[in-house]
Parts: structure tokens; sequence; C-alpha cells
């Protein structure tokens, strides 16, 4: 493993804020200012497909990346903002049901956040207001 992916490898695992490339770039650069970002795309490719990091994908906003151990998520459907929540580990259920060996899965519970909640309900009292 090249220097740059230990690094980004840490900075992944200590993160709890499903950090971006772009703000993995800006944390490397504090004690790598030589590191481009096309360096920080390709090790966190590798890492992915290693399997030491999660790459969250959700549709409009950019890539995500987390730590490893099991645990799923939330999305707000409005603004994209994430949130850890643990649930019971359904690997062995969903093998039964699909007759397959699952190496793992990413479960994304979509939901509207207080924020974006209260901002429809505004939209909606002033959509019907006279």
């Amino acid at each position: 493993m090249t220097k740059y992916a230990k690094m980004i490898l840490e900075i992944v695992e200590t993160s709890r804020s499903h950090i971006t490339a772009e703000q993995i770039f800006d944390q490397l650069r504090r004690t790598c200012p030589g590191v481009v970002l096309a360096t920080v795309y390709n090790n966190l490719n590798r890492l992915w497909q290693d399997g030491l990091i999660r790459k969250i994908s959700v549709e409009g906003i950019p890539d995500r990346y987390d730590r490893i151990a099991r645990h799923d998520h939330l999305v707000c459907k409005g603004c994209g903002r994430l949130v850890d929540v643990d649930l019971n580990d359904m690997t062995e259920q969903l093998q039964r049901q699909v007759g397959v060996p699952i190496l793992s899965y990413d479960l994304k519970l979509v939901y509207w956040c207080e924020d974006c909640l209260a901002e429809r309900n505004t939209e909606n009292d002033s959509a019907g207001a006279p």
C-alpha cells in the first residue's frame, strides 16, 4: 500500500462525517502539499476495490467514503444528509432469500430529515395560502 493510500485510509477511518474525495484532498494537502486530486481519486478507488473502505453513492451528490465497519445509512431525499444507523446484520437472511453467498450489502433508507421536512411543510403552507 502506498503512503498516500495509508494516509487516505486513516482519514476515512477516523472521520465520522461520510467524507468526500474533495474533503479528503483538503485534509491530505495539509501534510502533503504536492498531492493532486487525481491521486486521491485513484487511491480511493483502489481502497474501495480492495474492500478497505465503503463508497456511498447517492444520486445528485458526490460519492462519499466511510469506514468498513458494518452499519447502514439513513439518506435524506432532500439534502442528501447521511446518518449512520445500526441495524441487525441481515446477511444470512438475504443469502437464504437469494440463494447465493452475499459478500456484503449496503442498505440506504431514504427519508426526509427534520430540516427538509420543515421546509417542505412551509412550501406547502405557502402554496395553499390565499
